[in-house]
């Protein structure tokens, strides 16, 4: 419960400093006014009055009255709730009571962050929702079984069973069934594993595989669910044009080929208006659209009902249809009625329409086709019947080419010897190639539609335990509809009239209707109702399930179809809609449109299951689904069979679908936003992680594998920026994106006072990561100083044996200055820290003068000056860099120093041969440094220096003398005072006075204490426990104050006439010559690399250390000291 106390202070004055209770930093609105201060009536004392608040994860109930517990005024019940939770009111405000909490999750409206974040969380204008009525039968079983029976079982599976047989049609139905049922028991595990808003099958994916698999996905569920719009208009027109009304066609055309195309043309122009149509109806009215989804289950429904009993029905009146052959071939009756050549009229052998079909003229005389006149027609019954035995030869598989005879297996014919020109006679013909895998792809849309229940898991009663009952209900059921259809239809049906796709045999009817009782026109207008109505709910579903995405902010160019209509309605996202689904009617085949969304279901059923599985092999703490009758292993064979499926239905459609999945991956990747859901991806990514550093060794990997793994030290300013970013920018170029990078800094103080500070410049160190495209990891560490925090920095960053080897610092160029934080001191430390670590040490000096990744060096070089071995790093470091586009075209020169006694050409050709089997391509150049004697310049600089530090340690020790006998007199005053006012207390102010001159000069002077006499009294007093009397006169203070200043004056005289040490004053010509040799070969070299020499062991000789680097790289431009680490960095082996 949210709390906010005011002190009010008291009728008389304002309150204490510290007496109250400080308010929160950001005030809520309260039920009742507090109190105003300064009301006649209030106590004497400041009183604290406590305003009551309705907490933002509380129900809005006020809970306490008062914090004071016997307060008379407050009520009964108050006074034991109070009582009670007392010792957690100052967490109210961020702990939510868990009596006032309980109400909101039980009804789903204030969950906490994590499960209502798809729609709930990030609309700020939640709405209010109904309460949820439909149970498992209406909410789920239904809607299943009207997404899963569809335009296929009506159209096409007559025709599958008659290409592929029984058997291979079972398989191939089994198969798909199969492939859903374990995406089902997936789905379930993943639906009750929490609450399912809004999204559906979306959402669980993209929550359960994290915002990248989860958009690319999501996009091919909606593409696949736009295309089985596009399959559902185009089962719509092919009823209407082939089975209700073929006389309203458009296009006609004489022969076969052309007949075929005019159909096409037919399909694109009748299905472009139904599209128009039926999106201006989901525009308008989309309300009627679920209001009549009802009505065409309910055809659905009677339209297998009719069949069932038409099945019934053939087992003892068989129907009489009658099917013509010539020889053994299938002859269309479109254009004749008599299944004969001649016939007897009044005594008369007159010739029938079939002969002038198949010859020149009427007469008997006439020329006929070869095989018309070879063979004899023949009739025989297309449906007869369960009884009759047909079973047996609809058993194995007949597939055909294209444009090949519908023939009857076992009846005569005669062949000729040479086939005429069939164009135009009345054969029926294969109009496609038809292949065990290419019905699969048709047949595998007949199944989809799974997600029906799990799409509505928001207007359920009970959605965990709805949702896996109602699916695999459904998918029981509809599978044993589809594999009893499978045999049924193979024990009625004739072979030829299976094979005959469009019913030409026929006379253009339905094969399927013809079986069903008791009419045709049952399965006729039900399959045309049920096709408009799927076709419907496509349209509305899609745009929607794209509006999600949209919203979801995880594809930035799909963020405009996340708006609507006022009402919430897709309006831009069902325009995208009719203009994709309009791609798949102008391709105008269901049989081509079939195979491109089996793909996108399969991809999203195969994600479904490695959801599952990913989610049960991590087991995260969160998963804890209800519905336990689940395994890894049914969610791994359910993935393997859906990606068996993609391939068998058509390789390049799959390897099609995964490039764009994969395309779209990249993308939200790249571009899209950072989402943390908790998904699986994440969670198996931490394990790989672990898994991966448990088996990488603690100790130093092997020098082929070596690669720098830095971390940088950045310094920050007082508004927590970071002072040289361009050190993160030459981090970039050396590291190209490889291997670990932590960016460190070190914050003075105590974490619990400069948190805040930490956290927001951690935020700066990432945002510009993010900005120099330096790809590692931050950690800032708050210390009590610099240096300690420098040090625990260098000793503890990295995991395991993913731990840096290389630090990355900035040379302090304001080193010589006194307020300056990262003094030299600290400096100085840190490489002794890192030498002692065992690691290497890279210093930038001018950082500020290097290169950004924009910028590109079109020439100059890299020079690298090797004076002593440091393993290699100095010749590795440039060949790094040079992988980079900014030095990519600087080109590598190594300088190496030859003593008097060194043989330089010996020296050259050596390291030629040592770079040569390295594999590095470099300039090398051997300098001689001729022995001379030391110049006065440097005698002079190292004086000047050595002068320098020795005035630095006398103002340092008298600044620290002066600061110690302080604090010792006040001590001693202190105690002198307090012994005094115990014996005294009236001597008190006498004593003072007479201690206090009364002139400015003595006003300055202070209480200095002997120190001769302070040791004997130490002394005196771990001897003796008697008291030390010690008299302080005007005389004794000043005799002491000149003392000490005669004392300081004799100290830096002393500094005038030193001499310089002959070990420093070495160093200082080393240096100085080194310097000058430098500057002439490489004064406009891009970049210098130079061995780094190691600090010295005394400690005494720090800043001196400081001024030899200087004056080593005085008048370069861009300088990297480099030390190695000890060991060896680079080899010659393979």
């Amino acid at each position: 419960m949210s709390q906010r106390f005011v002190v009010t202070p008291a009728a008389g004055g304002p309150a204490e400093p510290g007496a109250g209770i400080e308010a929160p930093a950001e005030p809520q609105r309260s039920p009742r006014p507090c109190p105003e201060p300064g009301n006649k009536g209030d106590d004497a004392l400041p009183i604290l009055h406590y305003c009551r608040e309705p907490s933002r994860y509380g129900d809005g109930t006020p809970r306490e009255n008062s914090p004071f517990i016997n307060n008379t005024d407050m009520e009964r019940e108050n006074i034991y709730e109070g009582k009670n939770m007392a010792l957690f009111e100052e967490e109210m405000d961020s702990n939510p009571m868990v009596s006032s909490l309980l109400n909101k999750l039980a009804n789903y409206t204030n969950l906490s962050q994590g499960v209502v974040e798809h729609e709930e969380d990030e609309d700020s204008k939640r709405k209010e929702i109904k309460a949820p009525r439909m149970g498992t039968f209406i909410g789920v079983y239904l809607p299943c079984l009207q997404n899963i029976l569809g335009v296929i079982l009506f159209l096409r599976l007559t025709w599958i069973v008659g290409a592929a047989g029984i058997l291979e049609s079972f398989i191939i139905v089994f198969m798909c069934c199969t492939c859903t049922m374990l995406t089902a028991i997936s789905m379930s595990a993943i639906a009750t594993n929490g609450v399912v808003p809004a999204g559906g099958s979306y959402y669980m994916i993209s929550r359960s595989l994290g915002p990248e698999f989860g958009g690319a996905v999501g996009l091919c569920f909606y593409l696949g669910t736009t295309f089985a719009g596009a399959m559902y208009i185009l089962g719509t027109i092919e009823i209407f044009l082939t089975y209700i009304s073929p006389n309203a066609a458009i296009f006609h055309s004489e022969d076969v080929e052309g007949e075929n195309r005019a159909m096409l043309n037919n399909m694109r122009v009748y299905g472009t208006c139904t599209l128009i149509l039926m999106a201006m109806v989901v525009f308008v009215g989309v309300k009627y659209v679920n209001k009549l989804a009802l009505v065409f289950l309910s055809c659905v429904i009677l339209s297998i009902l009719a069949i069932y009993a038409g099945v019934i029905k053939t087992a003892f009146d068989p129907p009489n249809i009658p099917v013509c052959l010539l020889g053994n071939r299938t002859l269309s009756k479109r254009d004749f009625d008599v299944c004969a050549k001649f016939q007897v009229i009044n005594d008369e052998t007159v010739t029938t329409q079939l002969w002038g079909l198949f010859c020149n003229s009427s007469m008997l005389n006439a020329s006929c086709d070869d095989y018309f006149y070879q063979n004899n027609v023949t009739e025989i019954q297309g449906i007869p019947g369960v009884a009759s035995g047909v079973i047996l030869e609809n058993l194995w598989s007949t597939y055909a080419e294209q444009g090949a005879y519908v023939e009857k297996k076992g009846m005569p014919s005669l062949p000729v010897s040479e086939e005429t020109k069939t164009s135009g006679l009345p054969y029926v013909l294969t109009d496609i190639m038809t292949y065990f895998t290419m019905l699969v792809g048709i047949y595998f849309p007949s199944v989809t539609g799974i997600m029906a229940g799990s799409n509505r898991s928001g207007d359920l009663r009970d959605a965990q335990k709805s949702i896996p009952t109602g699916t695999i209900l459904a998918i029981a059921t509809t599978s044993f509809i589809y594999l009893s259809s499978i045999v049924l239809f193979g024990a009625c049906i004739e072979g030829v009239i299976l094979r005959d796709k469009f019913g030409e045999a026929l006379k253009g009817k339905l094969v399927i209707g013809m079986l069903a009782w008791p009419s045709p026109w049952v399965i006729v207008i039900g399959s045309f109702f049920s096709t408009c109505g799927a076709g419907l709910q496509s349209l509305t579903g899609a745009p929607r399930l794209l509006q999600a995405i949209a919203r979801d902010g995880i594809v930035p160019f799909l963020q405009v179809f996340g708006h609507g209509k006022a009402n919430g309605e897709p309006t831009w996202a069902l325009v995208l809609t009719a203009l994709i689904c309009e791609i798949g009617i102008l391709i105008a085949s269901l049989d081509s449109v079939a195979p491109i969304l089996s793909m996108f279901f399969l991809m999203c059923y195969m994600f479904v299951n490695l959801a599952c599985a990913v989610q049960t092999l991590l087991r995260t703490p969160n998963w804890r689904p209800r519905f336990k009758f689940y395994h890894w292993t049914l969610s791994f064979l359910g993935m393997s069979l859906c990606l068996a499926l993609m391939f068998i239905c058509s390789w390049y459609y799959a390897l099609f679908a995964m490039l764009i999945a994969g395309c779209i991956y990249k993308y939200i990747e790249y571009r899209g936003a950072e989402k943390e859901w908790g998904d699986g991806i994440r969670g198996l990514s931490l394990n790989a992680a672990r898994y991966a550093l448990l088996r990488v060794e603690h100790g130093p990997p092997h020098t082929k594998n070596w690669r720098p793994q830095v971390l940088v030290m950045l310094n920050l300013d007082s508004e927590q920026c970071v002072k040289h970013p361009r050190l993160l920018s030459f981090t970039t170029q050396l590291k190209a994106g490889k291997g670990l990078t932590i960016v460190g800094s070190v914050l003075e103080g105590t974490y619990l006072d400069k948190y805040r500070e930490a956290q927001r410049a951690e935020e700066n160190i990432r945002s510009l990561m993010g900005t120099e495209k330096t790809k590692g990891f931050c950690q800032l560490v708050v210390s009590s100083s610099l240096r300690d925090g420098m040090s625990h920095l260098i000793q503890s960053a990295g995991l395991g044996g993913m731990k840096h080897n290389t630090v990355l610092m900035a040379w302090p160029e304001s080193w010589k200055q006194s307020d300056n934080p990262f003094s030299w001191k600290n400096f100085v430390d840190t490489i002794r820290d890192t030498t002692a670590a065992q690691q290497a040490l890279l210093v930038a000096k001018n950082i500020d003068t290097f290169p950004q990744n924009q910028e590109r060096f079109r020439e100059g070089n890299i020079d690298v000056w090797w004076i002593v071995h440091d393993g290699g790093m100095l010749m590795l470091l440039p060949f790094l860099l040079r992988q980079h586009k900014v030095w990519r075209k600087c080109r590598m020169r190594i300088f190496t120093v030859a003593q008097m006694d060194d043989n330089s050409i010996q020296m050259k050709k050596d390291l030629q041969m040592f770079l040569y089997h390295l594999r590095i391509s470099a300039e090398v150049e051997v300098v001689e440094m001729v022995e001379n004697d030391i110049s006065a310049f440097t005698y002079e600089k190292t004086l000047m220096m050595e002068q320098r530090s020795q005035m630095l340690k006398q103002m340092q020790l008298s600044k620290n003398e002066r600061e110690r006998e302080i604090q010792s007199i006040s001590n001693e005053s202190r105690c002198s005072i307090r012994r005094k006012s115990r014996s005294s207390p009236q001597s008190i102010g006498q004593d003072v006075q007479a201690l206090l001159p009364n002139d400015s000069q003595e006003e300055e002077a202070q209480l200095i204490h002997d120190r001769n006499t302070a040791a004997v009294a130490r002394t005196k007093a771990a001897a003796t426990p008697e008291k030390v009397q010690m008299t302080w006169t005007k005389e004794k203070l000043i005799s002491e104050k000149h003392k000490n200043k005669d004392t300081n004056v004799a100290g830096f005289r002393d500094i005038f006439t030193l001499k310089p040490n002959q070990s420093n004053v070495r160093r200082m010509h080393t240096a100085v010559k080194l310097n000058g040799v430098v500057l002439n070969k490489s004064q406009d070299a891009q970049l210098v690399l130079l061995n780094m020499p190691g600090p010295p062991k005394n400690r005494q000789g720090d800043e001196n250390y400081m001024e030899f680097l200087e004056v080593l790289t005085e008048g370069l431009n861009r300088v990297l000291l480099v030390r190695g680490g000890g060991r060896e960095v680079i080899t010659i082996y393979s």
